[in-house]
């Protein structure tokens, strides 16, 4: 072979070697750059669903589902307990364990904002002690009375765009609900009764018959209908059988009924569903995605949504659905698809926050209502309630309460821009008045807290695209 042919071989083999390691390089290179990208989507995947969280949105009423997306993850599922387990909180958290072992709590989350800033949110106990399920901040429960809060917020959003006004009147031929089958009124001073009484309990009814939202059993046999029983057979039955006791207007007696009237009132003026106007006109709007209304049944509980617990040898009571079988009042005694507007939703603690901070006048946030709205809603005596809250005081206080059996909730807002909610999932002591000791114990809490955080969990992670390279906290 001629020399110069040998060299321009040998120049070709060198140049394919040099090639194929070349390919080899770049080969290596490109897949370690997909590892690369695999390893970040892998680790916004592990931070946002920490804790085995899985998304999955149920159907709400006749809603259409929110599927999951970038910019629809709620804000409890992005959320984990190490993130609000930091040191100057640690005697708070101290103060919680012994508040759930003295009064026998299996399982509780809070929720604290400071200055409209989500800074704490964490859970304690069981959400399933069966299966040593932990509650962690993803976790729903019931929040019953507490829903009155959000009943009386819908209504003044439709007072806010013009759809309502609190003099409008709610019965009679004139009035907002008059369709044939609440014509049939007993006592022709119901007519009288308006939005307004209604939402701050003066429509003139009493409890010392009994509160008809729990009266299933005899009001099914009274209108020869089967359970569970509608809201709309519960006011017919009222309408058709009750005298009010005092005349409209004159003072504060609470009322179930009266927000289970608002909930059709809110059906009525919007011609849809009472959930689906709250979920896509007042919570959606928000970024809250994962409050509904609760079920009665155990076998019914959504994701994510805790189990319920008595008291030791609390006793049962006989089905309010109608199966003529003795149940726990909290898993079927009480009829929680019937509570509805009064007392039906389930909601976290940090989305429950989420809501409070868009009614509570401060200024950090933006608010849902008008200060108009929120002032009104806002405004006690001694003799008249506010709307929606359990109270107000001069201090700037306002507070909700709720409890049913298998839960207990309050819901603070102070002027001093401390925020908070506690709620429990076991049946209380005290009933209706074991918010007392839920108040003294946050109060004793938050006394030990010297130093809050700058951050703000509600903003922890604000996904806007897979490429995202860090998450981070948001001052």
């Amino acid at each position: 072979m001629h020399p110069f042919a040998y060299l321009i071989l040998n120049k070709t083999q060198l140049t394919n070697r040099l090639l194929f390691r070349v390919l080899i390089l770049v080969g290596t290179n490109y897949l370690f750059m997909k590892f690369i990208k695999f390893l970040k989507i892998a680790l916004i995947f592990v931070l946002v669903y920490f804790g085995e969280i899985a998304i999955s949105f149920s159907d709400k009423s006749t809603t259409e589902k929110i599927f999951p997306s970038e910019d629809r993850i709620p804000i409890s599922l992005r959320l984990s307990n190490n993130l609000s387990a930091y040191e100057s909180m640690q005697e708070f958290d101290h103060q919680i364990e012994i508040f759930m072992q003295k009064w026998n709590v299996v399982g509780a989350s809070v929720a604290i904002v400071k200055d409209e800033r989500l800074i704490y949110a964490k859970g304690f106990g069981y959400a399933d002690k069966e299966n040593d399920l932990t509650v962690e901040p993803k976790h729903l429960f019931r929040i019953a009375s507490v829903s009155k809060l959000i009943t009386a917020t819908a209504v003044m959003k439709l007072v806010d765009d013009g759809k309502i006004n609190l003099s409008d009147t709610v019965f009679g031929e004139s009035g907002i609900l008059n369709n044939e089958e609440y014509l049939k009124i007993k006592d022709k001073k119901v007519c009288s009764i308006t939005v307004e009484n209604l939402l701050n309990h003066t429509p003139g009814w009493t409890n010392k018959k009994g509160d008809p939202m729990f009266l299933n059993l005899a009001i099914a046999r009274k209108m020869n209908v089967e359970l569970p029983l509608k809201q709309e057979t519960i006011v017919q039955y009222v309408l058709q059988n009750s005298k009010l006791d005092y005349t409209p207007g004159n003072k504060s007696s609470y009322s179930n009924l009266g927000y289970a009237i608002l909930g059709l009132v809110i059906e009525e003026v919007t011609k849809t569903s009472y959930e689906d106007y709250v979920i896509t006109q007042i919570l959606n709007p928000l970024g809250i995605y994962d409050m509904r209304l609760g079920k009665s049944l155990e076998q019914d509980r959504f994701e994510n949504e805790v189990k319920y617990y008595g008291l030791k040898g609390e006793r049962k009571v006989l089905s309010s659905l109608g199966t003529g079988e003795r149940v726990p009042k909290y898993y079927g005694g009480n009829s929680i698809e019937t509570l509805g507007s009064a007392g039906g939703w389930l909601a976290t603690p940090a989305e429950l926050m989420k809501f409070l901070v868009a009614i509570d006048g401060l200024n950090f946030r933006d608010d849902l209502l008008s200060s108009e709205s929120i002032a009104k809603m806002t405004k006690s005596t001694k003799r008249i309630r506010p709307f929606g809250w359990t109270g107000t005081d001069k201090n700037g206080s306002w507070w909700r309460t709720g409890t049913l059996s298998g839960t207990s909730t309050l819901l603070k807002r102070e002027q001093n821009g401390l925020s908070w909610v506690l709620i429990i999932n076991t049946t209380p002591k005290y009933g209706a008045r074991f918010p007392v000791q839920i108040n003294k114990t946050m109060i004793k809490g938050l006394s030990t807290v010297d130093d809050w955080p700058s951050y703000d969990l509600f903003d922890y992670y604000e996904p806007k695209s897979m490429k995202n390279e860090s998450l981070s906290f948001i001052n």
